[in-house]
């Protein structure tokens, strides 16, 4: 097991350290720029198009679209990463978490708007992301294939066994109950949801993710009330230890940087590749219609769920005296603050981890799913990866913590790196998209995009005017 934690380190260390700081930056600023900063212009109009009807009777809806992107969005990034990333970057990883948050809601409108673009019709339901656009608009299947296996090891495998971990962790810490019991009940819940299809999916997340980031953000606004004289404080930590003289001497700039930006990476999912499988299933008149909405998640997740987190655990003040073990780090924080929030504190984060990092498993398990659907494997196939993705969400229950998220770190980078590559060449198809989505707009029109409107665009069978 030994020589594998090396080869994921080395890995990670080439990845983090000398690749990811700098492209993630120059992408996002890029996409920024040239969609004239989509992500502060249209913000009020990514609010409206949340609760758009769906159009016509194929599909889903576009909340339901965004629910499943949510729904593997709002995990264990938000509660154990965010922990992770104080833990050893400091307060100032928060920062950078809120850089890539805002250059990510950007990129998530580049890479969800080419989902919809290049997205196929499968029966009464629409499939696509970085696999499909990668093929049609490049004619690279074999490079789909190659991200489709990825995305399906990292989100099918990996990272459920990240969220069951945390799971695992978490409840018996707060219950102490066996890991293996928890694992088994995850496997039984899993199976009940995975086995009916993407309608039950939607079915499960659109109430999931709602409830549970309501109940989490009204006892982390609580926390907020009652310690607000410290508030002011917990910027301060904030951003003078994302920039300050003491932290650049000692090198901790550096790990807060890299912390920060790699647990933001992991807990919006912006850049990875992974969320446009979910905007692809909506059926909506626009495909700058479902960018937008897309671009609003990362908002939901990093800005304000991420920030729920990071706030609790830098009023407790634990991060600094050595609890630096996400999960249990974050369950000692909201403790901590028992005097205002009462002795149940670490008994609601377990609850709200159950939530949260179950639907996690449910929205993973989907985008595994679709990009097997892209390979055109035998059905067999897809049972196999089922029983699979059962195994590893039993195996994520009994796993030491650390390489999990190293694993999870690793396959992220990977994925995210070869989606970068791929929507910066298209990222130009998705400006033109945006114009068209504006100025039908500007005219008060509702928004319909037809193929024939960008003359240059090919294999876009589901946006031909007679569809």
């Amino acid at each position: 097991m030994e020589w594998i934690s090396n080869i994921v380190d080395s890995g990670n260390n080439i990845l983090w350290t000398y690749v990811f700081i700098i492209l993630l930056l120059a992408a996002g600023l890029y996409f920024s720029f040239g969609t004239k900063f989509v992500q502060i212009r249209l913000f009020p109009e990514m609010f409206r198009l949340i609760v758009e009807k769906r159009e016509g009777d194929s599909g889903v809806s576009p909340f339901q679209a965004f629910t499943i992107s949510a729904a593997s969005r709002v995990g264990t990034g938000n509660i154990t990463g965010v922990a992770l990333a104080i833990g050893v970057g400091g307060p100032g990883a928060v920062f950078w978490m809120w850089i890539i948050a805002m250059l990510g809601m950007a990129t998530a409108f580049i890479e969800s708007t080419l989902a919809q673009v290049y997205k196929v019709k499968n029966g009464d339901t629409f499939r696509g992301g970085p696999a499909y656009y990668m093929e049609k608009a490049l004619g690279q299947r074999k490079l789909g294939i190659i991200f489709s296996i990825l995305l399906t090891l990292s989100f099918g495998f990996i990272f459920n066994a990240v969220q069951s971990n945390t799971i695992a962790t978490s409840v018996g810490e707060a219950f102490d109950i066996n890991p293996k019991l928890i694992g088994v009940m995850l496997v039984v819940l899993t199976t009940l949801i995975i086995f009916g299809g993407v309608q039950r999916i939607v079915k499960v997340t659109q109430v999931l993710v709602p409830v549970m980031a309501i109940f989490y953000l009204l006892v982390a606004l609580f926390v907020v009330v009652t310690n607000l004289s410290e508030i002011p404080h917990v910027f301060k930590l904030i951003f003078t230890q994302a920039f300050g003289l003491q932290e650049a001497a000692g090198g901790a700039i550096g790990a807060a940087i890299m912390q920060g930006v790699r647990r933001g990476l992991f807990s919006n999912e912006a850049w990875i590749g992974s969320v446009p499988n979910a905007a692809a299933t909506a059926n909506t008149s626009h495909p700058a219609k479902q960018g937008l909405v897309q671009s609003l998640g990362v908002f939901f997740d990093t800005i304000i769920i991420c920030s729920a987190t990071a706030f609790i655990i830098i009023l407790a003040g634990l991060y600094d005296k050595g609890e630096s073990d996400g999960i249990i780090l974050t369950q000692n924080s909201l403790a901590s603050l028992a005097v205002h929030v009462g002795d149940w504190a670490p008994y609601f984060i377990a609850i709200a981890i159950i939530f949260f990092a179950f639907s996690s498993i449910i929205g993973n398990y989907y985008y595994g799913e679709s990009n097997i659907e892209f390979m055109n494997a035998h059905k067999g196939w897809m049972i196999i990866y089922r029983i699979l993705v059962l195994a590893m969400v039993m195996f994520g229950s009994l796993a030491k913590v650390q390489l999990v998220w190293n694993l999870a770190d690793l396959f992220m980078g990977l994925m995210a790196f070869i989606n970068i590559t791929i929507i910066m060449i298209l990222g130009k198809v998705a400006f033109l998209v945006l114009d068209d989505f504006t100025g039908q707009r500007k005219a008060g029109k509702n928004p319909v995009f037809y193929a024939k409107s960008i003359p240059t665009l090919k294999n876009t069978d589901c946006w031909e005017e007679d569809q």
